[in-house]
C-alpha cells in the first residue's frame, strides 16, 4: 500500500514496527505522514494525521477493504473512493465517514447509480435507502432510471428506459410508476 509524496514531514516513531508500541507513538503525531499499523503489523492506514488522528490525503485498507483519499479527524471527509472485498465501488463526496453529496456507485453486478447521496450507514455496501434527490440508475441489463430517489426507491419525476426501447416516463412513488406525463 503506498500514498503519494505529502508535503509534511514524516512522523517521529514511524519506523517502528510493534503495532502496540506504534498505537501510542501515533496518538501523538500531528502535522505529520506516516503509516499506521494493524495489530499483525501489516499498514492500516498510511498518510497524513494531525492530533494523531488520519487528516488530509491517505490510504486505508483492511480485511479486502480500501479508502483512498481526503480525511477530517479520523474519518473519510472529501473526495474519495472505497472497494468493498465483493467488488462493489464508491467514487464521490464524503461526509463525517458517510457517502455524503455527489458519487458513483459500481456493483459487482455491473448496475450502477451516479447521483445523490446521504448515507446514514457507516460503511456497508450500498444500503438502499442511501440513493437520495436525483440520480441515475443503470442497470446490467441495459435498463436506465433517470429522475428522483428517496430512500432508495424511484419516487418522484422519472423516466424509465428499457433495453427494448419502451419508455415509461411520469411520476414514481415509493418505486411504482404511477402517473404517465
Amino acid at each position: 500500500m503506498m500514498l503519494a509524496e505529502s508535503s509534511l514531514p514524516e512522523c517521529d516513531g514511524n519506523e517502528i514496527t510493534n503495532p502496540i508500541k506504534k498505537y501510542f507513538v501515533a496518538k501523538k503525531w500531528s502535522n505529520c505522514h506516516g503509516t499506521f499499523l494493524d495489530l499483525k503489523g501489516n499498514p492500516g492506514y498510511i498518510g497524513e494525521f494531525l492530533k494523531g488522528q488520519p487528516n488530509g490525503e491517505g490510504v486505508f485498507q483492511q480485511a479486502g477493504r480500501k479508502y483512498i483519499g481526503q480525511w477530517k479527524k479520523g474519518k473519510q471527509h472529501g473526495q474519495g473512493t472505497y472497494i468493498y472485498p465483493n467488488g462493489d465501488k464508491y467514487v464521490g463526496e464524503w461526509k463525517k465517514g458517510k457517502y455524503y453529496g455527489d458519487g458513483t456507485y459500481t456493483y459487482a453486478n455491473g448496475d450502477q447509480y451516479i447521483g445523490e447521496w446521504k448515507k446514514n450507514k457507516y460503511n456497508k455496501p450500498d444500503n438502499l435507502s442511501e440513493r437520495s434527490g436525483q440520480g441515475t440508475y443503470i442497470y446490467a441489463n441495459g435498463d436506465k432510471y433517470v429522475g428522483k430517489w428517496k430512500k432508495g426507491l424511484k419516487h418522484g419525476k422519472g423516466t424509465l428506459t428499457y433495453s427494448n426501447g419502451r419508455v415509461e416516463k411520469g411520476i414514481w412513488k415509493n418505486d411504482k410508476f404511477v402517473k404517465r406525463k
